[in-house]
C-alpha cells in the first residue's frame, strides 16, 4: 500500500518513500512519503495561516470537531487497531484498549470548549479592571513515538486542537499509518486544512526543520532523553516552548506486607505489557528478603508460562519487538548484564525456531544477582526483560528508588499507610501507582521528573501547555 502524508490539506506523496515493516512477519505492509525540508516549511505555513482562523471560532466550535472526530475513531476502532498491531506488534486486546484511549483523549479534551477560563482580578486604580484572558500558543509541532502509535498522538492532538492551536505530528517511521488514519478521520470529521497535519519522514531531518523554524511555538515530544535534550538545544534557538515526556526506569517495590498474588500479576503486566515497550514499565523490581524466594518463585513461573505469539490471535500476552535494531539493543543489554554477573533465571534468549523464524522475537526474561550499578538496574530497557533485586528495609528501598537520573513512574506493594505517605513523600517520581498496575487516567498529569522529561500530558495541568496567558488592563471614564 502506497501511502500518502497529510499536507496543507492534501494527501501528498514524494519519490523518496520509507517502508512500513509488520514486526510479526517481517512483510513490508505500507510505503509512507519521505518528507523533505521544504515539505516542514510548507506545512509551517499553512498550519500558521489555518491557525488564526481555527482560533477565532469558539471553543464550543473546536470542541464539536473533536467529538465528532471521536464518534468516527469509535467507528473504525476495529479497523485502527489492526494498523495498530501490524505496523507495531502488540497484541489485538492491547491495541484495542489503545483505541479506545485514543477516543477518550478526544472526549474530554472537547469537554474543555467550555472551562478554558480567565479571571477578571482587582485593579490597583480606580476605573479600571483587569483581565486575565487565556490564548492558544500558536503553532504546535509534535513528534511522538512507535510503541503506542494513536494514544500519544491523541493525548497531544485533542488538547492543542481545542485550546485554538494549529498542530504538526511527526510520527515515528516505524508506525506512521495509525496517525495518518487519524488524519483521515480528522478531515472527515471537519478540522480544516491545515489545522492538523501529519508528515512522515526521519526526525534528523523533518523533526529538526519543524523544531528549528520560528513559526514553531511550542514542542511536544514523547521519546528517549537524548532525543530531548537535542530538542531543546534546538528549540532555544528562538525561545520555543518544549513539554517533554523522556525515558523511565520505573521501579517495582514489593513490601514483606505485600499482597504476594496481586504482586505477582500487577508485576507480569507492568514489565510484559507492550513486550516491555512502555516507558512506564516496571524496569527494577526490588522485593524485601522475608518475601523474595516466595515471589521468585511465582514470578519466574508467571513469565515462563506468558503466550508469546501472533499478536492477531486470541490469547497472545507478548508480541514482537517492533524492530531488528530494538531487539539488537535489548540483546545487547541482555549480554552485558550476564558479563557483569547477573543470572537468567528464565528466557534470555531471542526466538527463531517454528513460527519465530520471521519477525523480531525475544522471550520473556527474568535476572536475578544483579547490583546497584550495573547498566541494567541504571539505563532503560525497551523490552520484555526484568532485573530482581533484594533489599532488607524500607529506607533502603526508598534510596535504591531514587538512585537514578529518571524519575518518571514508580510502584508500591504494601499494607502499611505509613510507608505509602512516606513513599508519596519521598520517591522522586511524576506518577506512583499504589498496590496497583500502570494505566494513567485521562484527567492525571503524565510528567516525569529528572530526566525523564519537563512539561507533561493530561489533565488541566497538561491543557497548560496549549495555552498562553496575556493580560488586559482596561481604563474607562468613571
Amino acid at each position: 500500500m502506497d501511502q500518502g502524508m497529510l499536507l496543507a490539506g492534501e494527501w501528498v506523496r514524494r519519490d523518496r518513500v520509507i517502508e512500513v515493516e509488520d514486526p510479526a512477519t517481517q512483510e513490508i505492509i505500507a510505503t509512507v512519503p519521505e518528507a523533505t525540508p521544504e515539505d516542514a516549511t510548507r506545512a509551517l505555513q499553512a498550519a500558521a495561516t489555518a491557525q488564526r482562523e481555527w482560533a477565532r471560532r469558539t471553543a464550543m466550535d473546536r470542541g464539536d470537531v473533536l467529538r465528532r472526530w471521536a464518534r468516527l475513531i469509535e467507528a473504525d476502532a476495529e479497523g485502527l487497531a489492526g494498523i495498530i498491531v501490524r505496523e507495531q506488534g502488540k497484541p489485538l486486546a492491547e491495541a484495542r484498549g489503545e483505541v479506545q484511549g485514543t477516543i477518550k483523549f478526544f472526549d474530554y479534551a472537547a469537554s474543555f470548549d467550555r472551562h478554558l477560563m480567565g479571571d477578571v482580578v482587582p485593579a490597583d486604580s480606580p476605573n479600571e479592571q483587569m483581565w486575565n484572558v487565556p490564548s492558544p500558543v500558536g503553532v504546535v509541532v509534535a513528534i511522538t513515538p512507535w510503541n503506542y502509535p494513536a494514544v500519544i498522538p491523541a493525548r497531544k492532538i485533542a488538547p492543542a486542537l481545542v485550546a485554538g492551536n494549529a498542530l504538526i505530528l511527526k510520527p515515528n517511521s516505524l508506525t506512521p499509518l495509525a496517525a495518518l488514519e487519524l488524519g483521515r478521520l480528522g478531515q472527515e470529521a471537519g478540522v480544516p486544512s491545515g489545522v492538523f497535519q501529519v508528515l512522515t519522514g526521519p526526525g534528523t531531518t523533518i523533526g529538526e526543520a519543524l523544531v528549528r523554524d520560528p513559526i514553531t511555538r511550542l514542542v511536544t515530544f514523547t521519546g528517549s532523553t537524548a532525543t530531548g535534550k537535542r530538542l531543546i538545544q534546538l528549540a532555544a534557538e528562538h525561545v520555543t516552548v518544549v513539554s517533554l515526556e523522556l525515558g523511565g526506569k520505573a521501579p517495582f517495590i514489593v513490601m514483606d506486607d505485600a499482597d504476594l498474588d496481586r504482586a505477582v500479576a500487577d508485576a507480569i503486566v507492568t514489565r510484559f505489557i507492550n513486550c516491555g515497550q512502555t516507558c512506564i514499565c516496571n524496569e527494577r523490581t526490588y522485593v524485601h528478603e522475608r518475601v523474595a524466594p516466595a515471589f521468585l518463585e511465582r514470578f519466574v513461573e508467571a513469565a515462563r508460562t506468558l503466550p508469546v505469539g501472533d499478536p492477531m490471535a486470541d490469547g497472545t500476552r507478548v508480541g514482537p519487538k517492533v524492530s531488528l535494531e530494538e531487539l539488537q539493543k535489548v540483546e545487547a543489554q541482555l549480554e552485558a548484564a550476564r558479563s557483569a554477573g547477573a543470572t537468567t533465571l528464565t528466557g534470555g534468549h531471542r526466538l527463531t525456531e517454528g513460527r519465530y523464524a520471521r519477525g523480531y522475537w525475544m522471550e520473556p526474561t527474568v535476572l536475578t544477582d544483579v547490583r546497584q550499578d550495573m547498566p541494567i538496574m541504571r539505563e532503560e530497557v525497551f523490552g520484555p526483560v526484568v532485573p530482581v533485586m533484594e533489599f532488607r528495609d524500607f529506607d533502603e528501598v526508598i534510596g535504591l528508588a531514587n538512585d537514578s537520573r529518571y524519575g518518571l513512574a514508580g510502584y508500591l506493594y504494601t499494607k502499611d499507610v505509613d510507608r505509602v505517605m512516606r513513599a508519596v513523600r519521598d520517591l522522586e517520581c511524576g506518577e506512583l501507582f499504589v498496590n496497583r498496575g500502570p494505566g494513567e487516567s485521562i484527567h492525571g498529569y503524565h510528567a516525569g521528573w529528572k530526566e525523564s522529561g519537563i512539561g507533561g500530558d493530561d489533565g488541566k495541568y497538561g491543557m497548560e501547555h496549549y495555552i498562553r496567558r496575556k493580560t488586559v488592563y482596561l481604563r474607562y471614564e468613571g
